[in-house]
C-alpha cells in the first residue's frame, strides 16, 4: 500500500521545477480549463466554481468549468491526460483519486503518478449527525453509550470506501466501539435515512445537514476537521478525543505531472489570495467550505498524510479492494 505515497513523490519529481521567464510572464495566455471528477452542485464543483469567477478577473483569461463525472474520477483524469502538461487543463477533486481510490479499487483506469497535486483550494469538513432517538448529545456520551450496546447503533454513509465512510470507521477503530454500516448511494439517499430515523448517526457536509440542524430534527455532536468550524461552532472536533483525527476533505487542483512549477507556483500564488477576499469567504461559508489557499509542497505533504490514513484506517476496517 505504500506506493501510493511513493506515487506521490514521485510526482513532484518528475514535474520540471523551472520554467523559461517567458512561460510563467505570459502565463495564461488562453482560457484555463478546471475538469470537476463530480457532479454540478457537490463540493469540488461548488468550490470550483466560486474561485474561477474571481480567478479569472485576476488573470485576465476565462476558466472553464467542465464537469466530467464518473468512474471514481477516472473519466476527469483522463480528459486531463489527454491535453499536455502545460497549465492550461486541471482536474478538481477531493484526495480520493490518489488516497481512497488506489486502495478501495483492485484496477484503476490511470496511473497515481500521472496526477501532481498542485494548488490546496479549501476543506469542506464533514459533521456527526446523531438522530434525536438516540440519547446522547456529545461524542464523549456516544461512545459510553456505544460501549454500553455494542453493534446496536447504526450508522449510515455515501458508500463504501466514501469519507463518511472511513470517517467512522476511523473513530470507532481508536475509540473501540463497534456500529453497524449502512452504506447508500451518496448523501442524497443517507441523510433522508437519518432524518427519517432509519439510520442513527452519520457524517455529512453541513449543507445537507443544516436545515435539519437548526430545526433540531439531528444533533451535530463532532466535525471529522482538525478544529471547530464556523458553521457548526458548538460541535467540537473528534481530535479532541483522538488526537491528529482530521478526515475532513480537502479539495484542490491536480495538474499532470510534467506542467512546469513556475506555472503552478504562478497560479497558487494568485489562488492564495482569492480565497482570502471577503466575498470568496462569504460564500465558502454559505457553503460549509473553509479556505486553505496552499501551493503544491504543502499539498504533496497533506497528500501523502491522508495516503497514510486512509491505508491505516482500510486496513483496520478489513475493506477489501473492489
Amino acid at each position: 500500500m505504500l506506493w501510493t505515497k511513493r506515487a506521490v513523490v514521485a510526482a513532484l519529481m518528475l514535474a520540471p521545477f523551472v520554467a523559461t521567464p517567458a512561460q510563467a510572464q505570459n502565463y495564461p495566455n488562453q482560457p484555463i480549463k478546471f475538469i470537476i471528477q463530480a457532479a454540478a452542485g457537490g463540493l469540488p464543483d461548488t468550490t470550483a466554481r466560486i474561485v474561477a469567477r474571481v480567478l479569472q478577473e485576476r488573470l485576465g483569461q476565462s476558466i472553464v468549468i467542465e464537469n466530467r463525472p464518473g468512474a471514481n474520477g477516472s473519466v476527469a483524469i483522463a480528459a486531463m491526460l489527454s491535453a499536455p502538461a502545460d497549465g492550461y487543463s486541471f482536474v478538481v477533486s477531493d484526495g480520493s483519486i490518489l488516497s481512497i481510490n488506489p486502495v478501495i479499487y483492485s484496477k484503476l483506469a490511470y496511473n497515481t503518478a500521472d496526477v501532481l497535486p498542485a494548488v490546496m483550494l479549501a476543506r469542506g469538513p464533514l459533521f456527526l449527525a446523531v438522530h434525536p432517538k438516540v440519547p446522547v448529545n456529545s461524542l464523549k456520551e456516544l461512545v459510553e453509550y456505544a460501549k454500553a450496546k455494542p453493534g446496536e447503533l447504526n450508522y449510515g454513509s455515501s458508500g463504501v470506501g466514501s469519507t463518511h465512510h472511513l470517517s467512522m470507521e476511523a473513530l470507532s477503530a481508536a475509540l473501540k466501539i463497534k456500529m453497524t454500516h449502512v452504506p447508500f448511494k451518496g448523501t442524497g439517499e443517507s441523510v433522508p435515512a437519518l432524518l427519517g430515523g432509519h439510520v442513527d448517526l452519520l457524517f455529512s457536509a453541513y449543507p445537507s445537514l443544516s436545515g435539519a440542524i437548526e430545526s433540531k430534527k439531528v444533533k451535530a455532536i463532532a466535525t471529522n476537521g482538525p478544529q471547530r468550524s464556523p458553521q457548526a461552532p458548538d460541535a467540537p472536533p473528534v481530535a479532541d478525543l483522538i488526537p491528529g483525527f482530521d478526515f475532513a476533505p480537502v479539495i484542490g487542483l491536480f495538474a499532470r505531472t510534467g506542467t512546469p512549477d513556475a506555472i503552478i507556483q504562478k497560479l497558487a500564488a494568485e489562488i492564495a489570495t482569492v480565497v482570502k477576499q471577503h466575498d470568496v469567504m462569504k460564500q465558502f461559508a454559505t457553503a460549509g467550505i473553509e479556505p486553505l489557499g496552499l501551493g503544491p509542497a504543502d499539498y504533496a505533504k497533506a497528500m501523502q498524510a491522508e495516503i497514510q490514513r486512509v491505508n491505516d484506517t482500510v486496513k483496520v476496517a478489513g475493506i477489501k479492494p473492489q
